[in-house]
Order: C-alpha cells, then structure tokens, then sequence
C-alpha cells in the first residue's frame, strides 16, 4: 500500500492553506481535502501567510464555535488571500453565510469536496461560484441503514481513490496537516439519533460506518508516517457497524486495529451511554493496546431532563455503566459533556446532577451552557431557564468539575501509568497517560527521580525520551487534572533504532 506519488512542482498561484476548526472529525476531513489538493499539484500548508487561497473548514456546533469561525475567515480575508469556506458551518448556512459574509469568494458544501481543486481554481480565475444551498442530509440516505453503503452520497472522510481496488492495496486519500505521534481515525459519520439540542445529524447526515478492510489499512498508513496513537472518532462510535450488518463490530475491530504494527495505542471516542453493550465495555477495558478509557455522552443525571433531551439514562444508570467498567479495570479513565440550562430544567435537577458527578468519579467534565440552536427541537420548546439563572449554575457545576478532576488526579498518585510521549522541548517532556484523551484531558509531565519500587540504577534517563515512546512511570504528584510521574522503563521505542531503556546516570 502506498499514499499518492510525489505530486507535480505547483505553477505560480497555487499556494493553499487549509485552516480547520472544531472537532477532530473536522480534522480528518481536512487531511482528505489536502490529499486531494496535492495530488492535483497545489502547494498545501496550514500557514495563511502567502497563501493564494484560504480554505477554512469551519464549525457550526454551538454558537461560539460559529463565531470563531467567522472571526477565522475575516482575519484570513485581511490577508489579501481569496478565502473559501467549507466545513460544518457552511454546509449548514449555505446561501445565508455567503450572503453576511462577502469577504468570503465561496462558500462550499461537503458535495464540493470531490472536486475541490476545481472549485479552486475557478475561485483564483475570479469565477463566481454560486453559494452552496443547505438540505436535510439525512434525507439523502435510505432510511434503511444496510442499504446507505453504496448511495453514492458524498461523506467527508470516507472517500476511497479506487473503490474497486481492495482496501489494502490501494491509496490512502488522506496528507497529514501535523506531525506528531497521535492521529485521528474516522470510524463512520453522521448520526441517526434526535437529540433534542442538537443539530449536527441535519448537516452531517444519517448514520454510514467505513468498512474495517478501510479501516485497517489506513491504520497501517497512518503508522507508517510515524503515528503510534490512534484515537477512534465519529459522532456516535457506539453505532459502529449496524449499517455493516454487524453492531458487535466494533469489538471485533479494536483489536486488529491494537495489533497493526507501530501502533502502540487505539483509544475509542464518542460512546453513547444507551448503546455500550457490556460486550464492547469489556473489549476496551481488558484488551491489550486499547486504552480503558470511557468518552461517555451523558449530557446530564437528572432522568427529567435526559427525557426532554430525549436522551435514556439516570444516576443510577450511568453509575452502574462507570461500575462495569472499573470493576474490569480499577483504573480505567471516563470522561463526559454536561449541558446546564436546558430548557425546564429546574433547581432539582442541578441538584441530581451535582450529586452524580459527586459519585461518579470522572477524569474530565466537559461543561456547555445551553443556548437555543437553529432547527433543533428544543429551540422551539417552553420553560427557557432565565440567561442570569443558565450563567449561574454554568459557573456551579464548573467550579465543581475543576474541584472533582483534580481530586481524580489526586487519586492516582502512586499509581503506575502508561505514557506516551507527544513532546520534548527544552528538556521538557510531555505526555499523556491512558485516561488522558489529546487536548481534552490534560496531560502528564515525566521528570527524573527514583522510580518507586525500582532497584538502584533503575529508571530512564529523560534526555534519550523521543515523541512516539511509551512509558511505564510512577505518578508523583498532580498540577489541578495534569499528572506529574516519574518514568520507569521504556515499553516501545517510537525510533527503532534506539535502545529501549537507557539507564539513569
């Protein structure tokens, strides 16, 4: 298997450079969007200075991600670049964006992407694109979940070079926009739940899996660029494989995926309490190269609330999910999103949400403060929480994520942790433990000291670490959620020609 061949020198004027903001979802579709463009001669950087296009994928999940959004486009704008805009915000908005935002040359859909360096040139000719118009795209899919595998319909992320080459032999449309020893993997997108407040299966579509053959192979790919973590991402991993004829697929795929050479960590993202079976809890908690690490989507405790989100769950419930999976790995990782505000929520509920976080032990608590969003269900529903009342308890529950996180850290001193390391600077070495997810949940700092329990001479020497190795360290102590440890032994060496361990001097 082989990624695109070298492409042509780029003739003057095709500079691009690709911005993406939001999810690592969002992330995943730029790396498709840069192999497309490359392959087809553009120059393509993630650096808007001396740029001859902007394109910005864009985020349209809550409002302030819109507005960072635009702020993006402005500023790449005052540049003097032509800017175009893609993503989750423009495939939302379409025509509406365009027409408050002419600083912006076009505004493209996901149905543009196949043909991005077209749409490109003509915007450097000074063509005039007409501003994609915004569907339902769920509606675009068969209903039926077995039959959207082959209808044709364009989803980010999914795209294949040769669909009737097999899986592993043929190219991977995807160009790394950073370096580093972690990456995304796609499992499917879209999303065939109605969450009350959410919008995002309007613009993403319906529930579509990439087939593990897909899967495996850009796993392999991706571990030959150096990558040695993969982190599983969809809007609903828990979905996995019901179009593919097999809802246990995820379980069967996880352990292939731990077992392709280079890579030393697959982490799952995006779990849906109501549909993690018992079968998958186990498969990530007790199988080797797979963090036991829980992103469970509880969104709150109170089971009121939870109905009118139209969501299932209690405190009883979630409580019990968390118990399954430390009984199987006493120190598995979990983490969750929280929304305070929703509509009829009342001072009960805040109350049951503060005693299930009290309980629940939680590594990360993601906090959002609701606000109405187009489309949605709930934007149409009675009993708004009063905007003074919704800031209040944000700040609540906020300060009571910060006091319960650290606590959590505080729980592990003394324990040992697998780290893998994504950063040497200055002498500074930087990592995450498995219960720590990229960017979201901090992060673990390796320092030089006795290793506890290690016999004298023991140990690793900081100064041989590189990013992409995997060590075993002691945690020594805690910054709020990041760890402080003391690493140990090398597990796997991200350069294989380097001695495992070295000793301390």
């Amino acid at each position: 298997m082989s990624a695109f061949p070298p492409p042509p020198a780029p003739p003057p004027g095709r500079r691009v450079a690709l911005l993406t903001l939001g999810c690592a979802r969002n992330e995943v579709d730029s790396e498709e969007l840069a192999a497309r463009l490359d392959a087809d001669g553009w120059q393509v950087t993630t650096d808007a200075d001396g740029a001859d296009v902007v394109l910005v994928n864009t985020c349209g999940f809550v409002e302030k991600a819109k507005q960072d959004s635009v702020q993006t486009l402005l500023d790449a704008a005052d540049g003097g670049a032509k800017v175009v805009a893609a993503g989750c915000m423009a495939e939302r908005y379409g025509r509406e964006l365009a027409e408050h935002l002419p600083e912006a040359q076009a505004v493209l859909g996901f149905d543009d992407y196949p043909d991005i360096s077209g749409r490109l040139r003509a915007v450097l000719a000074g063509e005039q694109l007409p501003a994609h118009a915004p569907r339902d795209r769920r509606t675009m899919l068969p209903l039926t979940p077995v039959s959207r595998q082959r209808s044709g319909v364009v989803v980010p992320g999914h795209a294949t070079v040769d669909e009737h080459t097999p899986a592993h032999l043929r190219a991977v449309l995807r160009r790394r926009l950073a370096s580093g020893p972690v990456a995304s993997l796609k499992l499917a997108s879209g999303c065939d739940r109605r969450c009350a407040f959410c919008a995002i299966p309007a613009f993403r579509g319906a529930f579509v899996s990439r087939g593990p053959e897909e899967l495996l192979a850009e796993a392999e790919w991706l571990a030959g660029t150096g990558v040695r973590e993969l982190v599983l991402v969809s809007e609903n991993s828990t979905s996995y494989g019901k179009d593919l004829g097999d809802p246990r697929l995820l379980e069967k795929l996880l352990p292939q995926l731990a077992a392709v050479d280079g890579i030393v960590r697959v982490r799952v993202s995006y779990l849906q309490p109501a549909e993690t079976r018992p079968g998958l809890i186990e498969t990530i908690a007790t199988t080797a190269g797979v963090a036991p690490y829980f992103d469970l989507s509880f969104q709150h405790a109170s089971e009121p609330v939870l109905r009118r989100m139209r969501r299932f769950g209690s405190t009883g419930r979630f409580l019990d999910l968390l118990a399954s999976a430390r009984s199987l790995a006493p120190q598995a990782g979990a983490r969750s999103n929280f929304i305070v505000g929703f509509p009829g929520e009342t001072r009960s509920d805040v109350d049951e949400l503060v005693r299930f976080l009290s309980a629940a032990r939680l590594d990360a608590i993601g906090v959002f403060d609701y606000s109405d969003e187009d489309g949605t269900e709930a934007a149409g529903l009675p009993d708004k929480v009063r905007a003074a009342t919704v800031k209040r308890r944000y700040d609540r529950i906020c300060a009571l994520a910060d006091e319960l996180c650290a606590q959590r850290a505080e729980d592990r001193v003394g324990t040992t942790v697998e780290v893998l390391v994504d950063s040497v600077d200055d002498g500074l070495v930087e990592g995450r433990a498995a219960h720590q997810a990229p960017e979201v949940d901090g992060s673990t700092t390796l320092v030089a000291g006795a290793a506890a329990g290690a016999g004298a001479g023991a140990g690793v020497e900081l100064a041989m670490l590189r990013p992409g190795d995997l060590v075993r360290a002691t945690v020594t102590g805690t910054e709020g959620v990041d760890l402080v440890a003391v690493p140990s032994d090398v597990l796997s060496s991200g350069t294989a020609d380097r001695p495992l361990s070295a000793a301390v001097g």
